[in-house]
Order: C-alpha cells, then structure tokens, then sequence
C-alpha cells in the first residue's frame, strides 16, 4: 500500500511507533469503534449524507496520543489500500494552522491542484470529491477547532478518520473518545528499559517501577528521563527516582510529573546548551536545524548540529527528516516560560533578527542554485553566492530544491513572524521578497502560485492593517498577477482596480502605471476591446507626461495590438508605427525589428500587400543585425507567402528555402506573435 503523507508533517513519528509499547486495550477499543453502530441508526433515523467514520484520542500533550493514533493507524492501514493522508492542525508552539492551508496539504498528498485564490468551502468541497471513490484514512494530529476537523472530512463511509486532541470535539456528531492517562506499570518499565537496557531495571525492578510512578507514566516524561539515564551509565535508577520525587514544585508547568522531568535534563545541561534550549521556540513551525539553532545561539553550525544531535538523544528533541529536528509541543509551554523568565526581550530579538538574517542568506543561496544545470547565475546573484561563507551555499541544484521543499513550512512561518509586528521593515521586505523569488525559480510561478499567494496576502494584511499603501498597492498587484495567469481574471481585474487606488493613495506613479496597463491587460484577455484600449490609452498619457520612453514603446505595441483584435487597421497601424519610432529612439534594435513585423502583418491584413513586403523587409534587415533568427526565419516565411500573392513563386521559394536553412523544418519555429501574447 502506497503511505500517503502529508509534505510538512513528518517522518519523525517512526522512530516512536517502533517503540510503541502497552495500550493494548486502547488499540482494542478503536478498532472495535470502527464497526461500532452509529447514533444515526440507534435512532432509527438515517443520516442526510453519509460520512467518515471519525475516531478520536484523547489526552494531555506528553500522553503519547500521537504515537498511538499512529500505531492504530499501521495496524488498520491493509483495510484502506488508497493509502494514508497526514495533517497536523496545531503548530508545536500552540498556534492554529489554517485550515486553508491544512486542506491545501491533503489536496497535494492526492496529486490535486488548486487555484491559488481558494477559499476553505471550495478547497473542502475538491477535498470531498476527490475522497469520494477513495478509501483512505486520514490522521489529523493535535486538533483544538472542532471547525477545523468539519472541513477536513469526507461525505463517504468507506474512508476513516483518526483524530488526536486534547479534549472532546463537540460539534462532531457520533465521537466516542479514547482517554488517554499514563501507561501502567509493566509498560512503563517496558518503555524505560528500551530507553536504558534491560540490565538496569532488572537489577532493581523496585526503584525502576518508583521511578515509572515518579513520571506519572507519562511516556514523554519517561522519554526524558530515560535519555538522561542513557547519557549516565552510571546513575542508579532508584537515585533518580528519589530525585523526582523530593523535586519540589515548579513555576511554567514544570509542578506535574513531565516539569520535573524536564527540570531534571534541563538542570543538567551545561550553560550553552541551557541557553539554546531556551531560544528553540522562536523557531519557525517548531522546526530547527543546525542553521537556525546557530543563528538563534549565536554559534558555529557544527556546534549547533552536535547540540542538536545531543538534544534529540535526551528526548528535548525529535529526529525529523534531512536535517530537521522537531520541537515537541508537550515541552513548548516550559521552554517558552523559560524563554521568557530568563531571557532579556532585547536579546530575544537579536537572536530573531538573527535567524530571520540567516533564512534570507540561504534563500539567497537557494535561488543563485536554480539555474539551469551548466549555466551560470546572473551577476547579482554570483556577487551574492560569492560573498556566502561555505556553510551557507548548496553543493547543486538538487540540493537547494530539496532544501526548499521540507523548510517550506518554517519559511512560510517565518515570513509570518517577520511581518507579525505590522512593520514591514527592510528584513521583513527581505525576507518575503527572497522567499517569493526563490520559490518561483525553483518551481515556476504557476507551481508556486499557491505559496506565493499566501506570502502576498500576507503583506496585504499588514499593509492594510498599518495603511501602508504603496505596499497595499505592491501585494494588490502581485496577487492579481497571480489571478490572471491562473485564470481568474475577474478577479484579477477587481485587484488592479484596488492596486489603482492604493497606488493614487501612495502618490506613486509606478505603481498606478502599473495598475492601469494591468486593467487593459484584463480587459483585453475578456475581449472587451474598447475598455482596454482606453485603459492603456491612460497609461501611455501617464507614461507620455513623465517621458518614459521605455513605457511608451511598449504601451504604443499594447494598443496597436487590441486595434488589430478589434479590426481598426488604421489605428493598429498608426500605434505600431510610434512604437517602432519610440524603440528606435532606444536604440533598441530587437524591439523595433519586432513592431515592424507587426506592421506588416496589420497591413496583409488590410489588402495592402505592396506595402507590407516593403516592411517585411525593413523588418528583416532590423531581426538580422539584432542576431533574432527565430524572428528574421518568421519574416522569411511571411515574405514568402506575400510574394506568392503577388504572383512571384520563384521569389517567394527562395525566402522559404532562407527561412529553413535558419531554423530547420519547425513550422512552429516560423510562427510570429504579437509582443502581448
């Protein structure tokens, strides 16, 4: 059976499944609950659509609820051949995951695309239809909304969804929760023994057990206890028991039974890693690798690994996948009130605008790697892949795709904490803009629209927020983009109008320039000729009143080609013609080469064929000194299909024979298109 699995949610849960131990009468009751009758048909009343069913575990963070919603999940899994989707709704750090976003995650698990700008009813409705015929298991983890789960399940009964929780979902109809408390005695000292060795506890199965009853038989609580009795061969079991037991209680959630075992490792930690320790919660997502643990603590990347790796054997720590490690939730309260108690707030934001730094320069890095393989990056991208220590560069493309791919939940919330304040400043402008290019270098925009239009809506939030209105102006326009080349273009229009305004408000002529070329853009792609050349006629007075020639060429082309959609040859020719002037002027030989084709092209339409030949060739003398083969093989072929009107077939064979000799026998490679398309 192919395991589906959620792209941020992880492969550190193996390692504690395999050491899954006890609960056999958990186990029992869940797989009992599967073909439990439901309330519906107690009732003698049928259900309106039939739905999953919906199992739910229960229990306080450090219960082990997870590991055994994982367990059930492996032992039912031959059931459910279409496999297994994974979500988590609950950042370690006790923030909500957006639904969106969680929804988003299952959809790419099932190979589904989505728009960019879907909201939760339609993401949840394409989610229902593709589980329709499925049948499939879903493990939603760490669940706090009962909203939440509504969205995520499927209007059918062959597909199971697994749900852990600190409490009841109330809302959710025919839920019968499993409880959890602490394990009993035999599997807590099976646990510890796994943890320690067999030799210990069998030596003295008394102080083994007392230390068991000292942890509550909370199995996070023995999981700390027993890594730092690993770490200390030496130690007797029953020192430590009593230990645990004379603790006294703590501030921070540190009184019950997980407190003293955290207090416990963390009081034996030396003052480095004490401090670390105490920083891991500014981590993105609760994700952290040697990078981010280096930058937060200031020290060398080697250092922050070896840190790392110490902290995952103490159970501080989860082993993750390529390099990450994983904060658990059940130890984010008692971090964070250190964090807090111990911590001066001006350090704690160095060590943030450190980590924030340290994300822009490997994005950085990332995005200098997405050439193509052999061809070297831009210069800008070379000065700033050339001023990188190694440690922050990737050894090839490869690499730094993968890097992107399993950080993406952290930069994502990085982004998120670097615009949380309503600042924008320049890291957090730095941030997102590094970001944004690297996704749509590595994966292109049309792959990258989801994420990207997460990260511009972001800032669009801020922005409108703090009525920072050139920033308004700058995410309106970047969100319409993305709903043009995905198709919304009602939509997309509706934000170039918004961007319009903001722009106006901003007093910048950029970006009102911007927005109003992207109207007739729009308006053009619904075909509404007369609305989209008046919108560019707006943006080419602006472009004419500020003497931007650039603009203006380019603007004269844009109207020249909603003249020629429209049949006004006349007008068509007229505004091709000032661009050809205006590229002229420029000095910009390729552009002009090109407006002259257009015009040529607008005059075989006109039945003024004479004069298109004469342009045609204009035009290809222009496409040869700018070394454009594509352009001056295109015009060779249209030469030649002027000339057979006019009567001249040996002409006309000889331009043909050009145009192959430049470009082979591609009959695509001869095809031209106007500057807009």
């Amino acid at each position: 059976m192919r395991e589906l699995r959620s792209p941020s949610e992880g492969r550190e849960r193996s390692g504690s499944v395999t050491d899954f131990v006890g609960r056999r009468r958990e186990l029992k009751e869940l797989r009992e609950d599967i073909a439990r009758t439901g309330l519906d048909t107690l009732s003698g009343r049928k259900a309106k659509a039939p739905r999953a069913r919906v199992l739910l575990v229960a229990g306080r963070p450090g219960s082990g609820r997870t590991t055994l919603a994982e367990t059930f999940v492996r032992e039912v899994a031959d059931q459910y051949p279409d496999g297994v989707l994974r979500t988590r709704l609950t950042a370690p750090g006790g923030e909500t995951v957006a639904t969106e976003r969680a929804l988003r995650g299952l959809l790419a698990e099932l190979g589904q695309r989505t728009p960019p700008g879907a909201g939760e009813d339609e993401l949840s409705s394409v989610l229902r239809t593709a589980l329709q015929e499925r049948r499939a298991i879903i493990l939603i983890d760490d669940a706090a909304d009962p909203h939440q789960v509504d969205a995520l399940l499927p209007d059918t009964p062959d597909c199971l969804v697994v749900v852990t929780a600190e409490g009841p979902l109330t809302g959710i109809p025919d839920v019968r929760p499993c409880t959890l408390g602490g394990l009993d005695t035999v599997s807590a000292v099976a646990m510890l023994a796994r943890r320690i060795g067999d030799t210990r506890v069998t030596t003295d199965p008394r102080a083994a057990e007392s230390l068991t009853e000292a942890c509550g038989g909370q199995p996070a609580a023995l999981e700390l206890v027993g890594g730092w009795l690993a770490a200390r061969p030496k130690a007797a079991v029953a020192d430590v028991a009593k230990q645990l037991h004379d603790m006294p209680g703590g501030a921070g959630g540190t009184g019950g039974p997980l407190g003293r075992a955290f207090r416990l490792v963390y009081d034996s930690l030396p003052q480095p890693a004490q401090r670390t320790l105490r920083l891991l919660p500014l981590a993105p997502a609760g994700l952290v690798d040697s990078h981010t643990a280096s930058a937060l603590a200031g020290c060398s990347v080697a250092a922050a690994q070896s840190t790392l790796d110490d902290f995952a054997d103490l159970g501080l720590v989860r082993h993750a996948h390529d390099g990450l490690f994983l904060l658990p939730g059940s130890l984010a309260p008692m971090l964070q009130a250190l964090l807090e108690a111990k911590e001066r707030p001006a350090e704690v934001q160095l060590a943030r605008a450190r980590m924030l730094e340290r994300t822009v320069r490997l994005l950085h890095s990332c995005r200098a790697m997405a050439a193509a393989e052999g061809d070297e990056p831009d210069a800008e991208l070379q000065e700033v892949l050339d001023g990188l220590p190694r440690a922050l560069r990737f050894p090839d493309r490869r690499a730094a795709a993968v890097w992107l791919d399993t950080r993406l939940p952290a930069l994502t919330a990085a982004a998120s904490l670097a615009v949380a304040d309503g600042e924008l400043d320049t890291l957090a402008r730095r941030l997102v803009a590094a970001l944004v290019r690297a996704l749509a270098d590595h994966r292109g925009t049309a792959e990258a629209a989801p994420e990207l239009y997460g990260l511009h809506r972001l800032v669009l939030d801020v922005a409108e927020r703090r009525g920072l209105h050139r920033e308004q102006a700058a995410a309106l326009l970047n969100l319409a983009d993305l709903d043009a080349e995905t198709g919304r273009t009602h939509e997309a229009l509706e934000r170039y109008r918004a961007a319009l305004d903001a722009g106006r408000a901003a007093n910048d002529p950029y970006a009102t320039g911007r927005a109003m070329e992207s109207v007739g853009g729009a308006y053009q792609e619904l075909a509404d000729w007369h609305r989209a050349s008046d919108w560019f006629g707006r943006a080419l007075a602006q472009a004419l009143s500020r003497g931007e020639r650039a603009d203006e060429a380019r603007l004269y082309g844009r109207l020249g080609n909603v003249h020629t959609y429209a049949g006004r040859y006349g007008d068509a020719l007229r505004s091709w013609r000032a661009a050809a002037a205006g590229y002229r002027k420029l000095a910009d030989v390729p552009g002009q080469a090109k407006a002259l084709s257009e015009m040529a092209r607008i005059q075989e339409y006109a039945g003024r064929p004479e004069e298109s030949l004469h342009t045609c060739r204009e035009a290809v003398e222009l496409a040869r000194r700018a070394g454009d083969q594509r352009l001056q093989a295109a015009l060779q072929v249209r030469l030649a299909d002027t000339l057979d009107r006019l009567g001249d077939p040996a002409a006309a064979r000889l331009h043909r024979s050009a145009a192959d000799r430049l470009l082979g026998d591609d009959p695509a490679a001869c095809e031209i298109r106007s500057g807009s398309d």
